[in-house]
């Protein structure tokens, strides 16, 4: 079956600020919080690859699969797993524990071992018995049965796989149209490829999106998904009527490798979309606040905020320390002014503020900048999911920051224990440097790496569990 491929070019210009007559925030102006993009958008209408009618042989890529096996492991909830080094990985049940007593319990002492790890006896041979808490990480459990004298040894109950060759080019690019085509030269850009090797993510970690909403039926964006809220209808429809919020949500998480459409950052992440702009793509501070705080109080691990204003607003920073405060981590947009103004909330200390880079690496000439300035990330030409079932490609730094935000997310995913600050910090001491030497203006600590952020992510699990001894 044949699809027709349409890309209807819309002129490149200024996106004109829209101001909101919210008259609460009437100082030396309107105190609404745009959106940062920059552009009209190109729309993509997909093509389908036509399927050849021959029959052919086969061609099983075993050493890839055997990688793939490992990527999915890395993402099961019930497998935890931990990094010898750089390269070497072992996966363990999370739940699960392997005893060897040094002599056979009775029954009664197995039901008493079973009740206190609220767990119960999965398998048994001689000696050698495998317990299963409801309840308990492995770690607890161990050191439960690690206290008792009649223990021989007691370890995770890991998992082994057929060995294969372990290389970075085994892993096979997302099937997804438009990544196939080349269109999203950003995520090779940042080193997403290799990042996957670590982790593509976790459904239990949610990234809430604060923008005009999402495209519910989507066919990149539909399965990926949590329940959402509309502050501006004060009801659980958050829609898209603009295209802007499911641009966005489309750089984080867009379905990934169904062969439509494009990829996400992060292929299991979940969604939360919050709309707290109008169809015109501005929104007041007191609605974007009170989007801030519903969505830490319905679980938001990660908020993305790809919009600012010029001016501080205490209803904004209490809302943005209420989500810090309870472990979140906030990114948001720098402003696409070229202006050195500090733009909020991207300047307030407690958010990543992302400036845009182009293919080139260099600052995109829209970009703002400024002391202020965290990080950097692709930001020109970014094709994504747009609303009424479409694809666009944008520009702005409404871009950028859904790339540090899915990096954010893919990071907590990789290390649940990790707290916002720490992720904030990988996030930069791992940046690749560009402009001057060290931090600047421009790109402030640099290009996000995701494969370097993500490594790191893994080494601070090692050390963690190394401190605590549970592998000895």
């Amino acid at each position: 079956m044949n699809r027709s491929r349409m890309i209807l070019f819309t002129i490149l210009g200024v996106v004109i600020l829209l101001i909101a007559s919210n008259s609460l925030f009437r100082l030396q102006g309107n105190h609404s919080i745009q959106q940062q993009t920059k552009q009209q958008p190109t729309l993509l209408n997909e093509q389908e690859e036509t399927q050849p009618d021959n029959q052919r042989l086969m061609e099983i890529n075993n050493v890839g699969r055997g990688s793939q096996i490992k990527q999915k492991l890395d993402n099961r909830k019930e497998v935890t797993h931990f990094h010898h080094n750089e390269t070497d990985t072992s996966h363990y049940l999370d739940h699960e524990v392997a005893v060897n007593f040094k002599s056979l319990p009775t029954r009664d002492q197995l039901k008493q071992m079973s009740d206190d790890i609220d767990g119960r006896v999965v398998k048994q041979d001689g000696l050698l018995f495998l317990f299963r808490s409801r309840s308990q990480e492995a770690s607890t459990v161990l050191e439960y049965f690690r206290a008792k004298d009649n223990v021989d040894f007691a370890e995770p109950h890991y998992l082994l796989m057929s060995n294969e060759l372990n290389e970075a080019s085994s892993f096979s690019q997302p099937n997804d149209q438009f990544y196939q085509e080349e269109y999203q030269w950003n995520l090779p850009a940042i080193g997403t490829e290799k990042g996957w090797s670590i982790s593509r993510g976790n459904e239990d970690i949610t990234i809430a999106v604060i923008d005009t909403g999402v495209d519910l039926d989507h066919p990149d964006l539909k399965n990926r998904l949590v329940n959402g809220y509309n502050v501006l209808g004060d009801n659980h429809q958050p829609d898209d009527d603009n295209g802007h919020g499911t641009h966005v949500a489309g750089i984080i998480a867009s379905e990934t490798n169904n062969r439509e459409g494009i990829a996400g950052m992060t292929w299991y992440n979940k969604i939360m979309p919050v709309k707290a702009m109008s169809a015109e793509g501005y929104g007041t501070t007191f609605d974007i606040a009170k989007g801030i705080i519903w969505a830490v109080e319905n679980g938001a691990n990660v908020i993305n905020l790809s919009l600012g204003n010029y001016k501080e607003s205490n209803v904004l920073q209490r809302a943005i320390r209420y989500a810090y405060n309870h472990d979140v981590v906030l990114i948001a947009a720098a402003g696409n002014d070229s202006s050195q103004q500090p733009s909020y909330p991207a300047a307030y200390p407690e958010v990543l503020s992302v400036s845009a880079v182009n293919y080139d690496g260099k600052l995109a000439d829209f970009s703002n900048y400024g002391s202020y300035i965290n990080i950097s990330a692709p930001g020109v030409y970014i094709p994504s999911t747009y609303y009424k079932n479409q694809y666009a490609s944008l520009s702005g730094t409404s871009m950028a920051a859904p790339h540090v935000t899915g990096l954010a997310g893919l990071i907590k995913s990789a290390n649940p224990e990790l707290s916002n600050k720490e992720i904030m910090e990988i996030i930069q001491s791992s940046a690749r440097d560009l402009g001057k030497k060290g931090k600047d203006i421009q790109f402030g600590n640099g290009l996000i790496d995701v494969n370097s952020a993500l490594k790191a992510a893994a080494d601070k699990t090692v050390q963690e569990t190394e401190r605590k001894g549970f592998f000895r």
